[in-house]
């Protein structure tokens, strides 16, 4: 590493009915190799430690202090007040502007600079849509907040998978396929794996959209008319790209041996292999954005809610993910200079 600073990573308390405070709370407990400050209410943090019969101490984050490890048993916090009376598993319309300040004010301390990466568990959309409030996801969100261009890839031990399309209905897919996006999502995905993986040469397997890649055009031309010549055009360009590929292949051991990502075509092409693969121990990282965000690969789980049975894996591995990030885009940074 060229240069080593203590990256300060932001971590946004979700909804507050959810599992998002428990993961905070138990997060104290743990050892990280960054200062770890929680965006949250924090009567809700206080009340949620008292429920989980965990003892945390509550640190008011400082402005232009310089970065500090985090202490476990401690917590660093960017109070946001509004969500003081929620109670664990009750989803309330009234705390839907509460948890998109908290995203406002997370993407402001990445953009200006003060916090080096966002890590967010996880919101609820339903909740926040009946309030009025027209929201489609974090990683929408956060691109309407801070700019770019956002691709989702999630990533496990040994496998990473990027999305051409993401939430979108299965008959809607193919229209969505056109040559400008998917030339856009390969391109992201590919520079950011320079930039924020470090990976100098990135390997990336392509899949079709179609049983057997479409079989010569006999199930579908979208890999004929689409997909091949998006691939051709950026080949010349110099990137590593294989395919398009029959999605079927394209998970197993000896053709993933060497490679750094598979660009999946749809939702479910790609990641139930993935939360198979590492389910828990997995992260979802926004590409294509000014800032670094990555997050948790499971939903609010307002069931679980105030009980202590949570796995903490998947916080854990995004917070890890996130340093890592930080890392190498510094050496990254520092190498052009």
């Amino acid at each position: 590493m060229s240069g080593f600073r203590l990256p300060r990573i932001l971590l946004s308390s979700g909804e507050p009915a959810g599992i998002g405070p428990d993961l905070c709370v138990l997060a104290a407990a743990k050892s990280f190799p960054c200062e770890l400050t929680v965006l949250a209410d924090p009567e809700l943090l206080a009340q949620r430690a008292r429920q989980l019969g965990r003892q945390i101490v509550l640190e008011p984050a400082v402005a232009g202090q310089p970065p500090r490890p985090h202490r476990p048993g401690a917590l660093r916090i960017l109070a946001v007040a509004g969500a003081a009376r929620s109670r664990s598993g009750e989803l309330e319309v009234a705390t839907a502007p509460y948890v998109l300040e908290l995203l406002r004010r997370a993407a402001q301390g990445c953009l200006t600079g003060g916090y080096d990466a966002l890590v967010t568990a996880p919101v609820h959309k339903g909740i926040i849509n009946d309030a009025g409030i027209p929201f489609t996801g974090h990683t929408e969100f956060l691109a309407g907040l801070a700019g770019g261009w956002p691709v989702m890839l999630l990533a496990t031990p040994g496998l990473r998978v990027a999305l051409a399309t993401t939430h979108l209905p299965l008959a809607r897919v193919s229209a969505a396929l056109t040559h400008e996006r998917l030339r856009r999502v390969a391109e992201v995905l590919y520079r950011e794996l320079q930039g924020r993986f470090g990976i100098a040469a990135p390997r990336i397997l392509v899949c079709g959209l179609n049983p057997h890649a479409g079989e010569g055009g006999h199930l579908g031309r979208e890999e004929l008319d689409v997909i091949g010549p998006v691939l051709e055009e950026l080949r010349a360009s110099g990137m590593d790209l294989q395919g398009p590929l029959p999605a079927d292949t394209v998970f197993v051991p000896p053709r993933l041996e060497g490679t750094d990502a598979v660009l999946a075509m749809y939702h479910d092409q790609g990641l139930p292999v993935l939360k198979h693969l590492g389910f828990g121990r997995a992260v979802n990282v926004t590409l294509g954005l000014p800032i670094i965000r990555t997050s948790v690969d499971h939903g609010t789980a307002l069931e679980l809610a105030g009980t202590g049975r949570i796995d903490t894996g998947s916080l854990e591995y995004a917070v890890e993910t996130a340093i890592a990030m930080v890392h190498a885009s510094s050496d990254r940074a520092w190498t052009a200079l």
